[in-house]
């Protein structure tokens, strides 16, 4: 058996290069806050945390986002094809929305259940540091009605996930239905496909280093003060965070497919790093993808529908920010939601969790949604945004981790889970980058005619 912390010839694996970086960023993040390296203005600050850090970083992200879009779509229109079949496409659908909205309302009753207990912010007098107004979110009947581009083009350009999904859906299924005469787009597809994943494969490379980046910058930045002051808030949710990451989603998975918790969450460890890093579920697509893909074998005809739906409508994490901030606020204002309050809560954080779906900064839309509704002061929010980009990567990690654990129950129960590939810690391991030198020569003879 190979560790997964190796490829099998001794050399250490992309995996624990990431967590390596990872823990390292943290180390020397928290060094330079705790020492007083970092004043607005200075030297550290100038060209290292928001200069080296920053641009590498930043580098980095970009070039995840850059593969988001060709990859979905590319990816979404061989899996439609590889399903085969409208009516399996159709089950395929049904099922992965059906277990995000259950996994979204779990989250949130859990997390107003524990927050409630833990009475936190009970007794607190807290002035806000932040003014916030809310931003409108569009409603229900607009978000349907944008699923559909009117300019496909510029839905690829602006990375419109919704309409993406729609415009590729689609295409696959009038391939499907023009049959032979489809072959070679189909072959053309298939074939950009595999270049989007090797794509990905080689910008992973810079991977531990561009996370060791990102996580000191964040932590240098950051640091540990805000958190004496919001000490209580912070511990529970990151508590119910992990509650959820290492108890609910794990049970959920079993629960509905058998597979092995264990397996499944050594496998989504660099995935979740990945997430955790970036705190975005849209910029870690790629990765996520080829995660349950290749390590975890889901086929491609499902996952590359899932992962990217997921990425837009799943929010675990999110709903239980709300559900932790609506009940903290509500302790520091005095005000009693009671049993009414909290069940419409709950209730609002699964319809936002759609229709929100794809709008820039949702977690914070989503909140003020919330706290509108049940007659929360807005400005209360200004006073958990200083702690709010730190605990967003921990919700993006638990977001990722539902992502790939709907993909392999949805998989199973269609039949499109190579379980051999799950049970093999050795799957999908990247090491280093392997040119094929008979390929290259190959591809230069072609050029030269």
């Amino acid at each position: 058996m190979v560790d997964a912390a190796s490829n099998g010839d001794g050399k250490m694996s992309l995996t624990a290069k990431v967590i390596v970086g990872l823990v390292a960023g943290i180390i020397l993040g928290l060094a330079i806050n705790i020492l007083g390296l970092n004043p607005a203005g200075g030297f550290v600050d100038t060209y290292i945390t928001n200069g080296l850090f920053h641009v590498v970083g930043k580098m980095f992200v970009n070039a995840l986002k850059m593969m988001v879009v060709p990859l979905v779509l590319f990816s979404l229109i061989c899996g439609v094809c590889g399903i085969g079949d409208i009516k399996t496409l159709g089950r395929v659908g049904s099922k992965s929305f059906a277990l995000y909205i259950l996994t979204t309302a779990v989250a949130i009753a859990v997390a107003i259940t524990i927050a409630s207990i833990s009475g936190i912010g009970t007794g607190m007098q807290m002035a806000a540091d932040t003014a916030f107004s809310g931003r409108e979110a569009p409603p229900l009947s607009q978000v349907l009605i944008d699923i559909i581009p009117n300019n496909p083009v510029n839905a690829l350009s602006e990375g419109e996930m919704l309409q993406i999904i729609f415009f590729a859906i689609l295409m696959g299924v009038c391939i499907l239905m023009v049959g032979k005469e489809a072959k070679k787009v189909v072959e053309l597809v298939e074939v950009l496909n595999e270049i989007m994943m090797k794509m990905v494969t080689l910008i992973m490379e810079i991977a531990p280093y561009a996370v060791f980046c990102l996580i000191a910058k964040a932590m240098a930045n950051l640091g540990l003060g805000l958190f004496v002051e919001l000490i209580g808030y912070v511990v529970v949710l990151i508590g119910i965070l992990l509650v959820h990451l290492f108890v609910v989603i794990p049970t959920i998975l079993k629960v509905f497919s058998g597979l092995n918790i264990v397996t499944f969450m050594k496998k989504a460890r660099n995935m979740q790093v990945f997430a955790f890093s970036t705190a975005s579920s849209n910029a870690t697509i790629p990765v996520t993808l080829r995660t349950v893909t290749e390590r975890m074998g889901v086929k491609n005809s499902v996952g590359s529908f899932t992962v990217p739906f997921g990425a837009t409508i799943n929010m675990d994490g999110t709903a239980i920010m709300q559900g932790v901030a609506t009940v903290f606020i509500a302790n520091i204002y005095g005000i009693d939601l009671g049993v009414g309050g909290f069940l419409t809560v709950i209730l609002m954080a699964v319809l936002a969790s759609i229709g929100t779906a794809g709008v820039p900064g949702v977690g914070l839309i989503m909140l003020s949604m919330v706290f509108a509704q049940v007659g929360l002061p807005l400005e209360g929010i200004g006073l958990i945004l200083g702690v709010d980009r730190l605990l967003d990567m921990v919700r993006t990690a638990v977001n990722v981790t539902g992502d790939a654990a709907v993909s392999c129950i949805v998989a199973k129960s269609e039949g499109k889970l190579d379980e051999s590939v799950f049970n093999d810690p050795s799957a999908g391991i990247v090491a280093h980058v392997e040119i094929d030198h008979d390929a290259e020569q190959e591809l230069a003879d072609i050029a030269k005619g």
